[in-house]
């Protein structure tokens, strides 16, 4: 199947029109969000059957990853935007200082406007669909571009808004790398883009002259470290679960290993024990296993394959994009799979005596997106006080990305702004400080010829003490 392009005529009318439709004031109002949610997640389970028939499609993804990764997080959102909106939402009275008094302070929360969302392809509907609660939450308008490597979920997916929202509110654009140029000459209030740094580098580049803020969510090479007091088992089966999850094909699954050299022989043959346990009939005809999205990163990751000597896996079918979950040793920290995120089920493996070694490795290179520790609690705690990441898990993998209540998002290289939950709303939003003073009192200190600036002076030290 292959998605026709959106025309530059069509994504100017469509951007002209949520203009509009926006600045008649109809988003602003909250009930009227709360509805266009609810409406959102009764169209989410009218489409829920098609999408995941969609999935399987394009990726090989079973039912149960489909919802556990992509539609349950969605809902999860989507309820928790239902019951929380208004007081997102709601006006906040904040204390005011000495110098402003007898005035009164507030922070008014509202809407950037109009948004352009864009999303990759490895998890179509949760990357897309999880910024466009937030946005609508916030009271925003959306413009929505999905992948056209999955051309069927993106399909399903336009079907779905359309289904759902009036196009001058939320609306789908499809289409290639021309159709990204066409859209990023624009302006919009707000960019969510989730993707690759080059991807971001082109779209922050376009969007300056507008000076867009932006919420970018992008990847890296994220580290995974056992150390040689670490649970074995548990670490195995945690790592290979994250690596196997979506075939690696995930912006925060664990890229390469970093083992202790105490344990690493240990460690090879846990994880493939603990590889046959979750697969124990294979990878390549299980419904659980994920297929590689296209040929050409078919091509790219079994070309990693002789960066290193395969002590694991290492198998491959082109025909059905399978590639078997593969460990590599002897790898060089300069060899072309530690360069770029791998973004498949292939694991390098680095050995290391002290963790120094691995604070200076991850600390030399471009800030990971996750950062994945196995081994004491107090040693993890140690290790990422001296390290930088997005986020970050002390022994186990992915989770991270579970909980709405801490942030997901990346830094520098990785990505900038987080989202889940309210942070979702406040990505949508902007914070207005509002002051309102009192017309039953003027006091003459703060004017010129500051007469009393002595008096001023004191009042300014005191509020700063």
């Amino acid at each position: 199947m292959t998605l026709e392009n959106t025309t530059p005529e069509r994504i100017e009318e469509l951007v002209l029109k949520q203009r509009a439709f926006y600045a008649t004031g109809t988003t602003r109002d909250v009930k009227w969000r709360k509805s266009q949610l609810k409406a959102f997640n009764a169209g989410l389970k009218k489409w829920e059957k098609p999408l995941c028939d969609a999935l399987w499609q394009d990726l090989h993804k079973s039912y149960e990853e489909a919802f556990m990764t992509e539609l349950g997080l969605v809902y999860g959102e989507l309820g928790e935007a239902i019951r929380k909106v208004g007081k997102w939402a709601k006006r906040r009275c904040r204390p005011t200082n000495l110098p402003v008094m007898p005035s009164s302070s507030y922070i008014v929360r509202e809407p950037l406007g109009c948004a352009l969302i864009v999303s990759p392809w490895n998890y179509p509907v949760q990357l897309l669909l999880n910024p466009l609660v937030g946005c609508i939450a916030a009271g925003c308008t959306a413009i929505l571009k999905p992948s056209p490597y999955v051309p069927n979920i993106s399909k399903v997916i336009e079907e779905f808004i359309k289904d759902t929202f009036a196009e001058e509110y939320v609306a789908v654009v499809q289409g290639n790398r021309l159709v990204n140029g066409e859209l990023f000459r624009h302006k919009y209030d707000i960019l969510f883009l989730t993707g690759s740094p080059s991807l971001a580098r082109i779209a922050a580049a376009a969007q300056a002259q507008y000076l867009t803020p932006m919420i970018l969510e992008l990847g890296g090479k994220s580290p995974c470290i056992v150390d040689k007091d670490a649970n074995l088992r548990i670490a195995a089966r945690r790592i290979a679960w994250g690596k196997c999850l979506n075939s690696g094909q995930t912006c925060i699954a664990p890229d390469y290993l970093f083992l202790h050299e105490d344990i690493k022989d240990a460690f090879v043959e846990a994880f493939k024990k603990e590889l046959a346990g979750l697969y124990p009939d294979g990878t390549e005809k299980s419904d659980k296993f994920v297929h590689i999205v296209k040929e050409s990163a078919f091509d790219r990751l079994t070309g990693y394959f002789k960066d290193g000597k395969i002590i694991a896996g290492g198998r491959s079918n082109k025909e059905n994009l399978w590639i078997e979950p593969t460990l590599l040793e002897g790898v060089s920290p300069d060899a072309p799979v530690m360069q770029e995120e791998i973004f498949g089920p292939i694991f390098p493996i680095m050995t290391f005596k002290d963790r120094k070694e691995v604070e200076d490795f991850v600390n030399g290179r471009e800030k990971p997106l996750a950062f994945y520790y196995f081994g004491k609690g107090c040693d993890g705690w140690d290790i990422i006080g001296k390290t930088t990441s997005g986020g970050a898990c002390i022994n186990d993998t992915i989770m991270h990305i579970a909980n709405s209540n801490v942030p997901f998002g990346g830094v520098g290289n990785s990505g900038m702004g987080s989202y889940h939950s309210e942070r979702s709303f406040l990505a949508f939003t902007h914070e207005r400080a509002v002051i309102k003073s009192p017309t039953w009192i003027d006091l003459k200190f703060r004017y010129m010829p500051y007469k009393l600036f002595g008096i001023i002076k004191k009042m300014l030290l005191l509020s700063a003490e």
